[in-house]
């Protein structure tokens, strides 16, 4: 891999199996701060983090998996035991919301959700420039209210999106192939 910007996002992928170690404090800090530099309408700073780390992270396993089950909804024991070999070994979890300020009606509640999607996107750069690797799960619970609130995300006023998990990467990941993005682009010409 060049190290050249836009070679890193050009081989930026989601890795989901990683171990410790993670980011140092000084290194986390860079990467939070990468998530400040996003687009944001009406400079809101919508996006809220949480970090989880050590014991925590098997504490947050407990509550997420329990609340799935209260919920009612399928949870097979091999889901559970894989759900918990994975999180056994990440050594960070970043849990992601969005503020929806409701009391800012100039500014709709999709424009926020975008600008969290574009600090979480750069947290997912920071990371892999820095030699990690991170994924974007919405499993664990994300869609319960439960969860969220337990992570100080009531639903009243964010919307509770995730988490990042952060480490050094298992085994060593193969290149992502990605579409021509000629696939997706059109040119409107006026007529």
């Amino acid at each position: 891999m060049s190290d050249t910007p836009i070679d890193f996002l050009l081989s930026r992928r989601s890795v989901k199996f990683v171990q410790a170690p993670g980011p140092s404090d000084d290194e986390l800090g860079r990467i939070l701060q990468s998530a400040m530099s996003a687009p944001d309408h009406g400079r809101l700073q919508p996006w809220r983090f949480a970090l989880i780390r050590g014991q925590a992270i098997g504490r947050l396993t407990d509550l997420s998996i329990a609340a799935v089950k209260e919920a009612g909804m399928p949870f097979p024991p091999e889901k559970e035991a894989s759900t918990r070999r994975w999180l056994d070994k990440v050594p960070l979890l970043i849990a992601l919301a969005c503020r929806l300020d409701h009391a800012n009606t100039k500014i709709p509640e999709h424009e926020r959700m975008l600008a969290t999607g574009a600090a979480v996107t750069n947290i997912l750069n920071a990371a892999h420039m820095l030699g990690y690797a991170a994924y974007w799960s919405t499993g664990l619970g994300t869609y319960l209210d439960d969860v969220a609130d337990a992570l100080g995300f009531d639903a009243l006023d964010y919307r509770f999106m995730g988490f990042v998990s952060i480490g050094t990467p298992i085994a060593t990941p193969a290149p992502m192939p990605r579409p021509d993005y000629q696939q997706f682009v059109t040119e409107w010409n006026g007529i």
